[in-house]
């Protein structure tokens, strides 16, 4: 991937460039068939607002630091995501067992039933991301039942997703975007909460222990 050098073992700007360079092979396959010229504009369009969006997204930074020091003693933490959003929750999940040691696991948000909500408890971090598409009174609902259970979240959601904040639940508002360049956009503060704690607990962010890059050692 063109993305420049990666100084760290954990690529981050690989995953995300990576979820451009789909896109853009979306729109390329997609002249073959059907796409309509004015929905490859609008795509096209949504790609070249991506610097601005995020930097946007890199203004919360010092609020996901202050809330990364609930991280700094806990040994596990949950990562949830809905369809397009899943893969981020696990990006969101290996970066943070990969820098801070922390084991993470990232599940389906729709499939809470199936194993992970027996877990949930006052002492298990819940990250959740919420962007504003058709699968968000879905994962209300997913949210509600983490609640319920006692569980303490951080979500990260549209500005417009009418998340509600409670005593255990914080809510870091995203700007409104499009859902073809969301998952680049969830990504990003994921990625800095797992920094963060990492930074917090004194390990070493770029060079972690026991891992290596597989494109440079067997």
């Amino acid at each position: 991937t063109r993305a420049g050098p990666e100084i760290g073992v954990a690529s981050t700007k690989a995953f995300t460039t990576q979820l451009v360079a789909m896109l853009l092979l979306t729109i390329v396959l997609g002249r073959r068939f059907d796409l309509k010229p004015e929905t490859e504009t609008d795509l096209v369009r949504q790609l070249e607002s991506l610097p601005r969006q995020v930097e946007d997204v890199l203004g919360l930074d010092e609020q996901i630091r202050e809330l990364a020091e609930t991280f700094a003693d806990k040994h596990n933490a949950l990562f949830l995501g809905r369809g397009a959003q899943y893969p981020v929750a696990m990006e969101g999940a290996l970066k943070l067992k990969e820098i801070s040691y922390i084991h993470a696991e990232a599940y389906p948000a729709g499939e809470l039933k199936h194993g992970p909500l027996a877990l949930i408890d006052a002492d298990m971090p819940v990250v959740v991301v919420a962007p504003n598409n058709e699968l968000l009174e879905k994962l209300k609902s997913n949210l509600q039942e983490v609640s319920a259970r006692e569980g303490r979240m951080i979500v990260f959601a549209d500005r417009n997703a009418g998340v509600s904040e409670s005593e255990a639940t914080r809510v870091l508002p995203v700007a409104p975007t499009d859902d073809c360049v969301a998952p680049v956009i969830f990504t990003v503060p994921l990625q800095l909460l797992a920094y963060h704690v990492a930074v917090l607990k004194g390990t070493d962010v770029d060079q972690p222990r026991n891992l290596a890059k597989s494109v440079t050692v067997e």
